[in-house]
C-alpha cells in the first residue's frame, strides 16, 4: 500500500468538501487510474467529475500533472514515478483554461 498526495482545483474542492491537498492510500501499482479509484472511493461526489463514469476517460477540461510534466494523454494504468508513489510529489489535477 502507498500513501500519495493529490492536489485538487477549487471547483472539485468545493464539490467534495476536500482540502486543496489530500492524502490517499492506494493499493497495488500507483497509477492515475488507481489514484482516481481511491479518490472517488473517499469522495463519492467526485465520481463522474474527473473522468466519465462509463468510459473512465478524463474529462476534457481537466489535466493531470506529475513531477511538472503533463500526463493527461498518458495511459491511466502507467505507473507513476516513484516520487509520486512515495508521496514526495503530488499528483496535480488541474482545471484547464479555455477561452477566445
Amino acid at each position: 500500500m502507498s500513501v500519495i498526495r493529490i492536489e485538487l482545483p477549487q471547483h472539485l474542492r468545493t464539490l467534495s468538501g476536500a482540502e486543496r491537498e489530500i492524502t490517499l492510500e492506494v493499493q497495488g501499482v500507483v497509477s492515475i487510474k488507481s489514484a482516481l479509484d481511491a479518490l472517488e472511493a473517499r469522495y463519492p461526489t467526485l465520481k463522474g467529475t474527473v473522468r466519465d463514469q462509463g468510459t473512465l476517460e478524463r474529462r476534457a477540461f481537466l489535466r493531470f500533472f506529475v513531477c511538472e510534466e503533463d500526463w493527461s494523454h498518458e495511459p491511466t494504468e502507467k505507473p507513476l514515478p516513484e516520487a509520486v508513489a512515495k508521496g514526495r510529489e503530488p499528483l496535480l489535477i488541474v482545471g484547464a483554461i479555455a477561452g477566445g
